[in-house]
């Protein structure tokens, strides 16, 4: 951990966390966590050394011109953020950035302590993932929390999945484990338009992050963004008739609360995905 300055002044503060990559579909997740920061006219205060933590291979650092000039390397780092909420009960902390390459318990850990000294009260981490789920609905939201009451409170719907999970769950063990109170956030985006960043999952998430932790943001920009989203989507799929069928069975399952349309077995999201991709390179740039 890498201290620039330490911030003075956060009243009761919770920590919210988001990583790019597996995590974070559509963008969802981190795009949320930009949106606080900018709406809150977050600095910078810390950040983590890369070195230990990335494979530049995979994770490439990015090299750009500076006054047309000089050329600056930026690393793919971890950053933390502080944000002053002065009509609230609470100021945030912000982390974002790719997700580790490795050594994730050492990360872990350094953020932790990280949160022990800024005596954060909360840890939540926002996460996004892919699901047979159609862009015209609600998004469904999922959870899990160290802390039932604050589960029951907001609504939290438990998660069961089982299997390989990202440094989100790492990290939200590693709280679990200090005694921080935390809650992990996820959204679920549509799997046949994955490519695109989903401004109406960034919402959803900032929206139940506002019942976690007491904070009200001015979200009408975003709002509008969504509304975007959702008629971009829903012209192009209006051109595909597999597409256009494939979501209307979605929007079936979804009003039904079923994995499933009655009587009808949903094709497979990896192949309606290929067929909505290939239809928006049929159409160009400009759509």
């Amino acid at each position: 951990m890498i201290w620039e300055e330490r911030p003075g002044g956060l009243r009761a503060p919770a920590m919210i966390c988001a990583f790019g990559g597996w995590n974070d579909a559509a963008q969802a997740a981190t795009s949320a966590v930009s949106f606080i920061a900018s709406s809150l006219d977050a600095y910078r205060f810390a950040h983590i050394d890369p070195e230990e933590f990335y494979d530049f291979q995979s994770a490439r650092p990015q090299i750009s011109l500076v006054a047309g000039e000089a050329r600056e390397i930026t690393w793919p780092m971890v950053e933390i953020w502080a944000a002053k909420a002065p009509r609230a009960p609470r100021d945030l902390i912000l982390m974002t950035g790719p997700e580790p390459s490795m050594r994730w318990s050492t990360l872990c850990q350094s953020v932790v302590e990280l949160a022990e000294a800024m005596d954060v009260q909360m840890a939540v981490s926002l996460g996004a993932l892919l699901a047979d789920v159609p862009h015209t609905r609600p998004v469904p939201m999922v959870g899990v929390t160290s802390d039932e009451q604050l589960a029951e409170r907001v609504g939290l719907s438990p998660t069961t999945y089982e299997g390989p999970t990202g440094i989100t769950g790492v990290l939200h063990s590693a709280f679990q484990e200090s005694g921080i109170p935390s809650a992990s956030l996820w959204a679920s985006v549509p799997h046949y338009v994955a490519a695109a960043p989903n401004p109406k999952a960034s919402l959803a998430l900032v929206r139940k992050l506002e019942s976690l932790v007491g904070i009200s943001f001015d979200a009408t920009e975003l709002e509008r963004a969504a509304s975007e989203y959702e008629r971009s989507v829903s012209s192009a799929v209006a051109g595909d008739d597999d597409v256009r069928q494939f979501v209307e069975r979605l929007e079936q399952a979804s009003d039904a609360d079923a994995p499933e349309a009655e009587g009808e077995e949903l094709p497979s999201g990896d192949v309606l995905a290929r067929e909505f991709q290939r239809f928006l390179n049929q159409r160009g740039d400009d759509a």
